[in-house]
């Protein structure tokens, strides 16, 4: 088995939690910037290629604002995210408004701020149409979902039949059609088919359907397709034992499906484009908790300061995430915990059965690979205030990037003309 070690030390750990309270989730500027470099060198032989951070995963504008340094879009789903991206300086088509059933404000906000809009079902094409006043943007993409099962290397990665999200072949080609006909002038395709793969085969093979696609719409229609975009789907080793994906095998195999398909057509000039959250910052951050509490009955439970809140991946997936016991790295793992934390759900535990080194009550413990779809997905339940979030900054300095939810902002939303609780939103008062 292979070993996962924080990308922090325990004393730095107690410095941060000396000022900021546990729980907390921190990143690593040094990792975020080292993903980055080495997701755009992989694809350095496609010159057009640009990583579109898809938000959702971490919507904090610290990390974004580094990425974009990094030379990185935004994938957003939202007029929420796409505010977000502008005010962190990505602008025009370094941005991607990417979703579904998207509201007719979603859609103004992206020409506002020159976004290219990905296009869901075919229905929002009337939908965009009439939310723009007839005015389309030149450029336009189209989500495609090929249906069936998606295979690699080591079998079924996915079953796009049952997603909700793309068209099929033919919805794309009459997209496309009337589009075309409505005064767009340059498509991308886009398609998202699994999710966490660990396999260096996925994007190569799903490069394949959309390349083919993209030739068969510039010889059937005559459109230019000028981007086609993977979007995202490469998972990371959460287990120790797990084998991370090369990310420069990946990109080498894109570019051989590329010169096969693409290059041939006449279109190697297709610039390529990925939409990687998990892969990009799940293992650039992780949640920082400490042991608060020990029962002993059927099970021996750590009791955390963290809960699903900060954390609901193990809650709602059964998700697994290494734990480290801080100060015991390398320990030998001798005694079997559950590591829970207080919401009044059974399922509220971080771990089951988990072999750790002993652990004492004051411990800090590092759930790793926290730093995509972590902060992002928490929530209010049992009253829960959701935590802070820090920046190990490569000089080793810590910066608070968001600080912890108070009363004040749990009940923030009460606080309304005429509301008989708004008193609860300034308890001082």
């Amino acid at each position: 088995m292979g070993e996962k070690l924080p990308f922090v030390t325990r004393d730095q750990l107690e410095r941060a939690a000396a000022q900021w309270p546990t729980p907390f989730h921190v990143y690593s500027e040094k990792l975020i910037r080292e993903r980055a470099r080495a997701l755009k060198a992989a694809f350095s032989w496609n010159p057009g290629f640009t990583e579109y951070f898809a938000v959702k995963a971490t919507p904090n504008p610290t990390i974004v604002s580094i990425l974009a340094e990094e030379g990185c879009g935004c994938d957003c789903a939202t007029a929420t995210e796409l505010t977000l991206a502008n005010a962190c300086g990505v602008r025009g088509e370094r941005i991607m408004l990417s979703s579904n059933d998207t509201p007719d404000e979603d859609y103004r906000r992206a020409r506002d701020l020159g976004a290219i809009i990905n296009l869901d079902s075919l229905d929002m094409v009337d939908c965009l149409s009439r939310a723009l006043d007839g005015r389309l943007p030149t450029m336009v993409c189209l989500r495609f979902n090929p249906g069936g099962n998606f295979t690699a290397s080591n079998g079924i990665i996915g079953e796009p039949e049952d997603s909700k999200f793309g068209m099929t072949v033919e919805q794309v080609m009459e997209a496309a059609r009337r589009l075309s006909a409505m005064g767009v002038t340059e498509f991308g395709l886009h398609a998202f088919l699994a999710s966490n793969t660990q396999v260096e085969d996925y994007y190569p093979r799903l490069a394949r359907v959309l390349f083919e696609l993209a030739v068969r719409l510039s010889r059937d229609l005559g459109v230019h397709v000028r981007l086609v975009d993977l979007s995202g789907g490469i998972g990371i080793d959460y287990r120790p034992e797990d084998v991370p994906v090369g990310i420069a095998a990946v990109g080498e195999g894109v570019r051989r499906v590329y010169e096969e398909v693409l290059v041939p057509a006449g279109m190697g000039d297709v610039a390529l484009a990925a939409e990687l959250g998990r892969w990009m910052l799940a293992p650039a951050g992780g949640l920082v908790t400490r042991v608060i509490h020990e029962k002993v009955t059927y099970h021996d439970y750590l009791g955390v300061d963290a809960c699903a809140s900060n954390l609901m991946r193990p809650a709602v997936y059964g998700a697994y995430h290494h734990i480290t016991v801080m100060g015991h790295e390398g320990e030998p793992a001798t005694k079997r915990y559950n590591v829970v934390g207080r919401l009044c759900e059974n399922s509220d535990q971080f771990a089951r059965d988990r072999m750790l080194p002993e652990v004492h009550i004051g411990d800090l413990l590092f759930i790793h690979d926290a730093g995509a779809h972590g902060y992002s997905m928490g929530y209010n339940y049992n009253g829960t205030l959701r935590s802070a979030e820090l920046l190990l900054r490569e000089d080793g300095s810590f910066e608070l990037i968001r600080r912890a939810e108070t009363p004040a902002d749990y009940f923030a939303t009460l606080d309304f003309p005429g509301s008989r609780f708004s008193a609860l939103a300034h308890p001082e008062g």
